[in-house]
């Protein structure tokens, strides 16, 4: 591709009061409006500052700027340009919307995650959010060290994080999260919550833990609900907090004493080979052949706390060790394996569960997602502030995930950066005609037409049906 006019018969002007830059706002923010985003904030949040008034118009304008890319306060200023103001009303100035964090206290925080949770149960009644949540679906906790620079962030802290498979002491903030997904379905957040950097993954983690499962329950997912975590919420409260709640957990146990007996004793011949990662099938044996496999035993876990033990399925995984000196021809005299032990309640069959197990990863790629959109910083010296930007985010990522879901196709599990570029940043030119109408013009063979065209087409009149 090459330029068709010479530099010097090139110009540039910024006077064009009838263009934007984020067309695909006006169906993402028009689903905002089906689900009554504004009414839910209204409902629930009460901002005894009078920094805090029109709560669901500030609110509503930080998700249309996250939705557009935002990952500052600063950044909150695209919503102002050319006719967006045409096309929506109440639109606030980053210098408001920031003054307007600052003023929040935790209890506001809190109030505004509630509406998170009741957003996304709206959004999955109103779109095919998630497909097949009344057969089985997974709910994944994990919690995220988000770094942060320079000493002016309120409550940052050391806390342990893995880069490039290292645990390493990072400076920063502490996201707890919960996804939903199902077999069919992108994940969905459920729940966030900021800690200080110091905190460890468990704290707090067992009334989170019950709050998401009201979450996802309240979402549809009616049928097998299965909680997955790894061993930082090996603990009673978490797994008690499941049973209480009417869900499975499958949870990676700590390597403890107990564990690693009740792993020596399991008999030899109960070791099952399974399909893993890199695994060659040997057509003559009719086997997979690799050096992963997967046993069963019954165990109990918390025998020592008063009315807490809990007796499940402990399933363990072993992968034999690399002998390095076996390629000048030094054999090994026994084989030593790596052992990964789960414990779980789940009602799938041992093959099935161990794989749906090794899925919990899944929570990374929201945490990608996340920090390649809204979360790519925090953006306010004050922790409340930040913990509702994190509480936004989610309300952005589900909202955005809900248009993907409308848009078919591709889009349905596509990242958020994806969804971004393809059905929100789309330039228009806007035009009034008749009586209080106008027509979006947008640019003619783009590539994603029809998939911007059937999230337009459902979130305007006639309504679209309900999810079932």
């Amino acid at each position: 591709m090459r330029l068709f006019h010479a530099a010097a018969r090139t110009h540039a002007r910024f006077d064009d009061e009838h263009v934007i830059a984020y067309a695909g706002l006006e169906p993402v923010m028009r689903l905002a409006e089906r689900i009554d985003l504004g009414g839910l904030v209204d409902e629930h949040v009460a901002i005894a500052d009078r920094c805090g008034v029109n709560a669901a118009a500030k609110i509503s304008s930080i998700v249309a700027g996250m939705a557009a890319g935002a990952d500052s306060i600063a950044d909150l200023d695209a919503l102002r340009h050319g006719g967006m103001d045409t096309l929506f009303d109440g639109i606030r100035a980053p210098s408001t919307l920031g003054v307007f964090l600052r003023c929040l206290r935790w209890g506001n925080v809190r109030q505004i995650e509630k509406v998170s949770r009741e957003v996304l149960g709206r959004l999955a009644a109103h779109t095919p959010l998630l497909p097949a949540a009344g057969t089985v679906a997974f709910l994944d906790v994990d919690s995220m060290q988000k770094r942060t620079y320079g000493y002016a962030k309120q409550g940052s802290g050391f806390g342990h994080t893995k880069i490039g498979g290292k645990s390493v002491l990072v400076r920063g903030l502490n996201v707890l999260a919960s996804v939903l997904s199902t077999p069919l379905a992108a994940p969905v957040i459920t729940g966030t919550r900021l800690r200080g950097g110091k905190a460890n993954s468990a704290r707090g983690a067992e009334s989170f833990v019950a709050e998401s499962i009201t979450a996802a329950w309240a979402a549809g997912a009616t049928g097998i609900l299965l909680l997955r975590a790894d061993s930082a919420f090996y603990s009673a409260g978490v797994i008690g907090a499941c049973r209480r709640a009417g869900a499975y957990f499958s949870v990676t146990a700590k390597m403890d004493p107990k564990i690693k007996a009740a792993i020596a004793a399991i008999d030899q011949d109960a070791w099952t080979t399974i399909t893993y990662p890199k695994a060659v099938f040997d057509e003559q044996a009719g086997r997979w052949v690799s050096d992963a496999e997967i046993a069963e035993v019954s165990y109990t876990a918390f025998a020592s706390k008063n009315k807490q033990a809990v007796t499940a399925r402990l399933i363990v995984r072993r992968v034999k060790r690399l002998n390095p000196a076996a390629v000048i021809g030094q054999d090994e005299l026994f084989s030593t394996y790596r052992y990964h032990a789960i414990f779980t309640d789940s009602p799938f069959h041992l093959v099935q569960a161990e794989q749906q197990h090794r899925d919990h990863a899944i929570v990374e790629q929201v945490f990608a997602d996340l920090n390649d959109g809204p979360l790519a910083h925090l953006p306010s010296g004050d922790f409340a502030a930040n913990a509702a930007w994190v509480t936004c985010a989610a309300i952005t990522h589900n909202l955005l995930r809900a248009t993907g879901c409308l848009a078919g196709g591709v889009h349905a599990k596509a990242r958020g950066a994806t969804l971004r570029r393809r059905l929100v940043a789309v330039p228009a030119r806007l035009a009034r005609h008749g009586r209080g109408h106008i027509t979006v013009h947008l640019p003619q063979h783009w590539r994603w037409r029809q998939a911007w065209m059937n999230v337009f087409d459902a979130v305007h009149d006639p309504p679209p049906a309900e999810a079932v």
